[in-house]
């Protein structure tokens, strides 16, 4: 929890939505209002997920980049395109091999499964 909140936390209130989502709303749609459900509740689940997951991706991607000499996504694709990294392309396709892991591991961990 972050100051001054109390219980219940965003994690919490997110489980609880997207619960609620899933057990009542959905199954009580259909059509268009149970797609946008639906969708509602992935999008919530991938909160939940960021919320648990984010801190330390974020901190493995900044050191992965900085392994690599770059601060940023945009520069990385500036030297993979200069050729700059040309030498190191185990290490580039590591990195950004990671980066699409961790991305799914948000976005649809399902798809990490195929």
């Amino acid at each position: 929890m972050t100051a001054p909140h109390d219980r219940p936390t965003k994690e919490e209130l997110l489980e609880s939505l997207r619960e609620w989502l899933e057990t009542d709303v959905i199954p009580a749609t259909e059509g268009r209002l149970r797609f946008h459900a639906l969708v509602a509740a992935k999008i919530v689940a991938m909160v939940e997920r960021e919320l648990v997951l984010g801190p330390d991706q974020e901190a493995a991607h900044a050191a992965r980049l900085a392994d690599l000499g770059v601060a940023s996504e945009a520069e990385l694709a500036e030297a993979i395109r200069d050729g700059r990294l040309d030498d190191r392309y185990d290490e580039v396709k590591a990195s950004v091999w990671m980066t699409v892991r961790e991305k799914l591991s948000v976005a649809n961990p399902g798809y990490l499964d195929t």
